[in-house]
C-alpha cells in the first residue's frame, strides 16, 4: 500500500498530447485512458470530436488553463491544448521493482539517451525480447512522450518501464540490490569483456550511454564492469538502439 501511496503519476502514465495522438488513443480500446486535459482556450470541431469520444469511453474530461496545460504536456509548442494521460499497466518506480519478491532481470538502464526515436526503439526491442524492465530516468533522457511513443509503434504503452531520478541512482540502487552492473561500450583502457563471453548473473543490468558522450563517467565509475559488441568491422560504434538489439537477442538465445 505504501508504495502505491507514493508512486508519482509520471509513473503511472504516458501523457500523449497533440489533438490527433488524443483522438488515436481515445479510439484505441485496448488502452486505458485515465482522463481528458483541454485547456480552456482550445476550440474547434477536433475539440469537439475529442470530448465526444472521450463521453463515449466513459473518461473524464477535465479543464484547465494554456499554460497549465503546457506544463503538463511538456512541450508547448506541440500540445495543441490538449493531452490524455494513458495508463501504463506495466510502469512503476525502479525502487518498488526492487523491494518485491521477485525483483525482475535482466534489465537496461538508460544513461543519457536524449533521441525520442532511440528511446523508443529500445522499448519496443526490450519489450519484443522479453527484458524485464527498462529503466528510464526521468533527467538525462528523453521524455516519454508522443515521438517515443511512435518510434516504439506503439508498444511503449506497455513496456516494462521502470522510473528513477536518474541513471546514477539507478546503478546505486541496484548494485545495492545485488545486482551486477554492466556498462555497455568499447574503451580501450578498462578492457572491456565482449558480449558473447560475459557471465551474466541472475541479476543483472547493462547501461546503455547516450547517442554522443556514452556511458557517464559517474554511472561507469559505479559499474561492476565493461562490456563491448565484438566488431571486425571498420566501424567505431553501433547506434544505441541497435546496440540495445544485439544485447536484448543475446539474451535470449542464451534463454537468460
Amino acid at each position: 500500500m505504501g508504495d502505491k501511496q507514493a508512486t508519482s503519476p509520471k509513473d503511472r502514465f504516458l501523457t500523449v498530447y497533440g489533438r490527433k495522438p488524443v483522438l488515436e488513443v481515445l479510439g484505441d480500446t485496448s488502452l486505458d485512458v485515465d482522463k481528458v486535459i483541454v485547456a480552456d482556450t482550445a476550440h474547434g470541431s477536433a475539440v469537439t470530436e475529442i470530448r465526444r469520444a472521450a463521453r463515449a469511453r466513459g473518461v473524464p474530461v477535465q479543464s484547465a488553463s494554456a499554460h497549465r496545460v503546457k506544463v503538463l504536456a511538456g512541450n508547448g509548442k506541440q500540445d495543441q491544448g490538449v493531452l490524455a494521460d494513458v495508463v501504463a499497466p506495466r510502469m512503476r518506480p525502479l525502487a518498488a521493482a526492487l523491494d518485491g519478491s521477485n525483483p525482475p532481470s535482466p534489465l537496461l538502464v538508460l544513461d543519457g539517451i536524449t533521441t525520442p526515436a532511440n528511446v523508443g526503439m529500445i522499448l519496443r526491442t526490450a519489450t519484443a525480447a522479453g527484458v524485464e524492465g527498462v529503466v528510464v530516468p526521468r533527467r538525462g533522457v528523453a521524455a516519454l512522450d508522443p515521438l517515443v511513443v511512435k518510434a516504439s509503434a506503439g508498444v511503449a504503452f506497455r513496456a516494462p518501464v521502470l522510473r528513477c531520478a536518474s541513471a546514477e541512482e539507478a546503478v546505486e540502487l541496484l548494485t545495492e540490490a545485488g545486482y551486477t552492473v554492466y556498462a555497455l561500450g568499447a574503451r580501450a583502457a578498462t578492457k572491456p569483456t565482449p558480449l558473447f563471453e560475459v557471465s551474466v548473473p541472475s541479476r543483472a543490468a547493462f547501461v546503455l550511454g547516450g547517442e554522443t558522450h556514452g556511458v557517464s563517467e559517474a554511472v561507469s565509475n559505479l559499474a561492476a564492469g565493461w562490456v563491448s559488441i565484438p566488431m571486425p568491422g571498420d566501424v567505431e560504434s553501433l547506434n544505441v538502439s541497435a546496440a540495445a538489439a544485439v544485447v536484448c537477442f543475446e539474451l535470449v538465445r542464451r534463454g537468460v
